[in-house]
This record gives structure tokens, C-alpha cells and sequence, in this order.
């Protein structure tokens, strides 16, 4: 059973003109059974012509900003930390997705605008799929990101002997399995002509595309946030136990702002994603939505903007995130001290390994 002509991403899906089946500017955002009004309507033309170059305008800005900003994140991590930087495959990763997922702006925008799908079967295969693709990439790239300091400050031991190359190999696994994931939809996606128009539908039915979609949210959204979320916890647990087993008076512990950058990378990446999520499967799960169309296609033009605010806002966190680790890689002046007491420079994975260490010794006394 074929689906009704409606497309499976951020790009409109077309009624030929002239047919009775409803105008949708994008799916499944939309919800099955919402009743659009003809392009051609006159209470709606003007509304349409201001949104979709509102709409066109924005994405255009966002992709500028995003393209250039991602580029220079590349250009500083090349020249900085391509050498000394742990970080480096990670971030470098995150901006090469970020530029992937921007490329596709001038497509979005030129079919909002035209009203019609343009760019071939090819195109439908490619661009349909880059959405996933990217998205999957980024956030299993901040996965391993999180993972990787939460062994730096746990457990130093473990990842002093690592050879660098092993982070190339895991930023190549991150896009290897998020092809695979995004590989049915590569392959069922293709351009059916509907009349003087086509559009890019699916070849599986209605059912297998709500099951693939629940599918990817949970790769994209629950499992990672769920991993990332647990280590984060115990990252505050442990710096929470160092701080009170070793800080006295007017000691700090070394600055987290490495951390913290990283959880700032992947809330937005939350932020910008969920919505668009929770957009995609309350079509699929609930289609009666009682919304009327310009709230539908408003809704659908804000969870479109959002995610690619992530790629646009992203190169901001990359820099902040590279200018801090380069201080954090600076070797740092011993600290002149009048009591004996532990080290100022010495590191929070060093104090926290000591808590663990401490505790057997504490219980059994």
C-alpha cells in the first residue's frame, strides 16, 4: 500500500495541479488528513508568498553564517590542535556535519519556492536521506565526545596509553552506522510524477514509515541522550565527592569549562532536534490533529529553522570549545604554596581517582 503523496522530510511535497489531493508543504509533519488549502486560494496567496520568503530568507541567512562559521572552526582546529588535541577528529567531525546538513539549504528553499520537486530521483535519494544521515553523525560524534572526557576525569589511566588514531577510527564508525540507519530510506525513496508535477515518496506503506521513524528517534534521540545523560550524572557525582574529600580553605579545583561546553553542544543539539521529532511522530501517531492549515505549516516552517539553527549556532560553541582546550592543554606555573597541602595544578581526574581509592581503605577502617 503506497502512502498518500506527501514527502518524508523538511522538503514540500506537491499535488499535481488541478487534483484533489491536498497541498502539503511538508511531511510527515503534516498530519495525514489535514484538509490544505489550494496554493491558489486568494485568502491564502498573499500568506503563503510572505511566509515562504520569510521562510527562504531566513534559511538562506542561516545557511551563510553556518557555512562560514563551520569553515573557520576547520581552519582553527587544523592550525591549532591537529597535533596535541584529543578533541580534534570530534570536532572536526561535527563541523563536517554540520556543513553536510547546510549544503542542503539552496534545495529546501528553491522548492518552497517553485512549488515543485526538481532535482531527479537522485536527488530525491540523496537529499531525503542527508537529513538523517548528518543528524545521526553529530550526535553519536558528541556521544563518543562525552564519553571520551568522562574516561579523561574517571579514569585517566585507561585513556593515557590510547593511540590518536583510535578517534579516527570511531568518528568513521559514528558515520558508518548512521548510514545504515539512513540507508531504507536512501533506497525506498524515489520521484513518482503526480501530473505536471513529482514528488518524493517511499515505496513501503504507511505503517513501516511510522516503525522507521519511531526507529530513528530512538537512535537519534532517547538512546544517545540516555548514555550521555548517565554520564554526565556520575561526571557531577564524582567532581561533587572531590570537591568535598580534598578542597579546603581557598583552594578550587581546575575549571570544567571543557565539559561544560561539551553538554552546552549537546543541549542544543535538544533543542533544535526535539521539536522536530515530536513534530514528525505526533503526525504519525496522532493525524486528527484539530489544527488548521497556516498553524500547521507555521509549526512545520519553526521545526524546520530549528534544526538548521544547530549547524548555524554550533561554530560559536566550537570555538569557545577549542579556545578552552588549548588553555587546558597549556602546562600551567607551580603555585607558590605556605601549607602542605595537595597541589593546586593537580588535575580533577587525579583528585577523584584518589576519592575512589580512599573509600575501600575508609570502609574497612
Amino acid at each position: 500500500m503506497a502512502l498518500r503523496p506527501e514527502a518524508t522530510g523538511r522538503f514540500p511535497g506537491l499535488a499535481p495541479t488541478g487534483s484533489t489531493t491536498p497541498e502539503l508543504p511538508s511531511s510527515p509533519s503534516i498530519p495525514p488528513n489535514s484538509s490544505w488549502a489550494s496554493p491558489m486560494a486568494p485568502s491564502s496567496s498573499l500568506e503563503d508568498l510572505v511566509a515562504t520568503g520569510t521562510l527562504g530568507a531566513v534559511l538562506s541567512t542561516m545557511g551563510l553564517v553556518g557555512m562560514a562559521g563551520n569553515m573557520y572552526t576547520l581552519v582553527v582546529m587544523c592550525r591549532c590542535l591537529r597535533a596535541s588535541g584529543p578533541l580534534y577528529a570530534y570536532v572536526v567531525n561535527l563541523a563536517l556535519a554540520d556543513l553536510l546538513y547546510l549544503v542542503s539549504i539552496p534545495f529546501v528553499v528553491s522548492t518552497y519556492v517553485v512549488k515543485d520537486w526538481r532535482f531527479g530521483d537522485v536527488g530525491c535519494r540523496v537529499l531525503f536521506s542527508l537529513d538523517f544521515l548528518t543528524m545521526h553523525a553529530s550526535i553519536f560524534t558528541l556521544t563518543a565526545m562525552s564519553s571520551e572526557r568522562y574516561a579523561a576525569v574517571l579514569r585517566p589511566l585507561d585513556t593515557v596509553g590510547r593511540a590518536g588514531g583510535y578517534r579516527k577510527i570511531l568518528v568513521l564508525g559514528t558515520w558508518l552506522l548512521a548510514l545504515l540507519l539512513t540507508l531504507p530510506m536512501m533506497l525506498a525513496i524515489q520521484q513518482v510524477p503526480r501530473g505536471p508535477k513529482s514528488l518524493c515518496l517511499p515505496s513501503w506503506g504507511p505503517r513501516t514509515h511510522r516503525a522507521y521513524l519511531t526507529l530513528l528517534f530512538a537512535t537519534s534521540m532517547v538512546g544517545p541522550g540516555v548514555v550521555i545523560g548517565l554520564l554526565y550524572v556520575r561526571l557531577a557525582l564524582a567532581y561533587w565527592r572531590s570537591r568535598r574529600a580534598f578542597l579546603g580553605p581557598g583552594r578550587q579545583l581546575p575549571s570544567t569549562r571543557v565539559l561544560y561546553l561539551i553538554l552546552s553542544i549537546v543541549l542544543l543539539f535538544w533543542l533544535c532536534f526535539l521539536p522536530f521529532w515530536l513534530w514528525q511522530l505526533l503526525a504519525q501517531y496522532c493525524p486528527a490533529l484539530p489544527l488548521s492549515p497556516g498553524a500547521a505549516r507555521r509549526i512545520n516552517y519553526l521545526t524546520t529553522c530549528l534544526t538548521y539553527a544547530n549547524s548555524c549556532l554550533n561554530p560559536f560553541l566550537y570555538t569557545l570549545l577549542t579556545k578552552n582546550y588549548r588553555q587546558h592543554l597549556r602546562p600551567r606555573p607551580p603555585q607558590p604554596s605556605s601549607r602542605p597541602q595537595h597541589s593546586s595544578a593537580r588535575s580533577l581526574s587525579t583528585e577523584i581517582t584518589m576519592v575512589t581509592r580512599a573509600a575501600p581503605a575508609a570502609t574497612s577502617t
